[in-house]
């Protein structure tokens, strides 16, 4: 594949990680009736990982997230070279998603912002939980993602079920950390709804940024650490996430 190929198969892949998983948080949240509740946006994010991972992750890996990137170069299952391509485009889908929700959901009469689905700690976590719980809970949940990426597609794992494995690891990981930061674990679909709503987010974006990097670095070391032996198949350019 071209680097063009998998720049878009990012891009693509991280739109639709952001328009089904915040577009189910602003959108169908706006109808109590509909009954999706926090489950039901955790489970949007983790149906948006699975179904992207079976359809570009021959093409491009299915990263969809800087932190993911980065945490498997530090597992050594990703060059360094192509960080660059893979962030810028995985944080300009998040951004057109983002900014296609907004015009989508200003369509609706009487609609307001509010949180607009945009990561936070203190006064604009859901549970209004600190800074320091918000960290936290960004490193713990963003080091566990890479921990279970990196097992899945292991060579040594059960072959063909990663995508489940790494869909369901994202759903859980919502259903623990949306009332702490609305869960980000993912710079890029971060990024997206801070520069919508501007003001806080974008003053708290930086946290968004710094905890799901470390959590995902530490992740992609301490699995290479527990899976470095002779079985397991050297770094494959392009590996499915």
């Amino acid at each position: 594949m071209t680097n063009i190929q998998r720049g878009l198969a990012e891009l693509i892949g991280t739109f639709w990680l952001v328009f089904g998983g915040c577009g189910a948080a602003v959108l169908a949240c706006n109808f109590p009736a509909a009954g999706i509740g926090f489950a039901g946006v955790a489970l949007a994010f983790g149906l948006t990982v699975l179904t992207m991972a079976y359809t570009i992750g021959h093409i491009s890996g299915c990263h969809l997230n800087p932190a993911v990137t980065l945490g498997l170069w530090a597992g050594g299952r990703f060059s360094g070279k192509d960080i660059p391509l893979y962030v810028i485009a995985q944080v300009l889908g998040a951004v057109i998603a983002a900014y296609l929700l907004y015009f989508i959901a200003s369509g609706q009469s009487g609609w307001e912002m509010g949180a607009f689905a945009a990561n936070g700690f203190g006064e604009h976590s859901p549970g209004k939980y600190s800074l320091v719980a918000g960290v936290t809970m960004e490193v713990v949940m963003t080091f566990m993602f890479l921990i279970v990426i990196m097992g899945a597609t292991d060579k040594r794992a059960p072959a063909g079920f990663a995508p489940i494995a790494i869909g369901l690891a994202l759903t859980l990981i919502h259903l623990v950390s949306i009332p702490v930061t609305n869960t980000s674990v993912n710079p890029a679909r971060s990024t997206g709804q801070a520069l919508v709503v501007g003001g806080w987010a974008i003053e708290q974006l930086w946290v968004f940024w710094v905890a799901p990097l470390i959590g995902g670095i530490l992740g992609g070391v301490v699995y290479k650490a527990l899976g470095a032996d002779a079985t397991v198949r050297p770094p494959v350019e392009g590996e499915a996430l």
